[in-house]
């Protein structure tokens, strides 16, 4: 699943620039976010009856110092007579510069370790270097791209500035660490939090609960891919977003099957408050 990418648009969204970018009116806020999973809908042949999970995002750090994300999925999936718990667990950390990416994921079904990924991303003039570390040392070369921060980044700078549609590209190091993703974003209209009084995720956002959001829907396709001819993305996702990088009330689209994410608690760390060295 591509499910890492959600949280690490704020993603959440979950790289930073030297210094708080000027269009962000409200600084990217260090936050610890839960959401609750549920299936949406389901194929026949996903083969999947029903499903349930929560999320866990952790975002820490600061224009200054970099950015380090904190990521677990844990799902229950049911097919049939089967039933399998999977638990995703993803740290991330995004140099100040945005020029270096770390990352490590493991994945684990029914407790016993599956598979994990770990590697260091670096943006060169000509494109990105990638290391993997695990599950085997390889070098990559891939296209030019951005990481997740920056292309939270750019998404609140589009947003802010009225664009509604545009395309842009990502590395995040999930799945195997060996794919620079094409997205399409595309941005509603700004809207009131409290708009909504029946919004089951007021209770937790607590003192933003008037803040302002966008409807954002973005589609990822294959970079390789995209050259090719193809037009269907291999993952969609919807969700709110506001001007401080949090993202909610998530809807994740995989083709055959999709989950929707409520978010059920939050907790906001102080924001840091030393100035960058220029």
């Amino acid at each position: 699943m591509r499910a890492l990418r959600l949280a690490l648009l704020a993603l959440v969204s979950p790289s930073a620039l030297l210094a708080v970018p000027a269009f962000a009116a409200t600084p990217l806020a260090p936050h610890r976010a839960v959401y609750d999973l549920v299936l949406d809908k389901a194929s026949d042949r996903s083969g999947i009856t029903s499903l349930s999970g929560r999320m866990v995002y952790e975002f820490n750090g600061s224009p200054c110092e970099g950015y380090t994300v904190k990521f677990r999925f844990v799902t229950q999936i049911d097919s049939g007579d089967n039933s399998r718990v999977t638990d995703q667990q993803t740290t991330t950390f995004e140099d100040a510069e945005g020029k270096t990416f770390s990352f490590v994921t493991k994945s684990f079904v029914d407790q016993n370790l599956d598979k994990e990924v770990k590697g260091t991303a670096t943006r060169e003039d000509d494109g990105l270097k990638v290391a993997i570390d695990k599950p085997e040392k390889s070098d990559l070369e891939l296209s030019a791209t951005q990481f997740p921060t920056q292309h939270l980044e750019e998404l609140i700078k589009k947003a802010n500035s009225g664009e509604t549609f545009y395309e842009t590209n990502l590395f995040d190091g999930s799945e195997d660490a060996d794919k620079v993703m094409t997205t399409t974003v595309i941005v509603g209209k700004k809207t009131e939090s409290d708009a909504d009084k029946s919004d089951p995720e007021l209770p937790a956002l607590k003192t933003l609960g008037k803040d302002k959001y966008w409807p954002v829907e973005i589609a990822y396709f294959d970079d390789q891919a995209a050259g090719g001819g193809e037009e269907v993305p291999e993952y969609r996702i919807s969700f709110k977003l506001h001007e401080n990088g949090l993202t909610r009330d998530l809807m994740m689209d995989y083709g055959e099957f999709s989950m929707t994410g409520k978010l059920v608690n939050l907790s906001l760390f102080p924001a840091p408050t030393q100035k960058c060295d220029k």
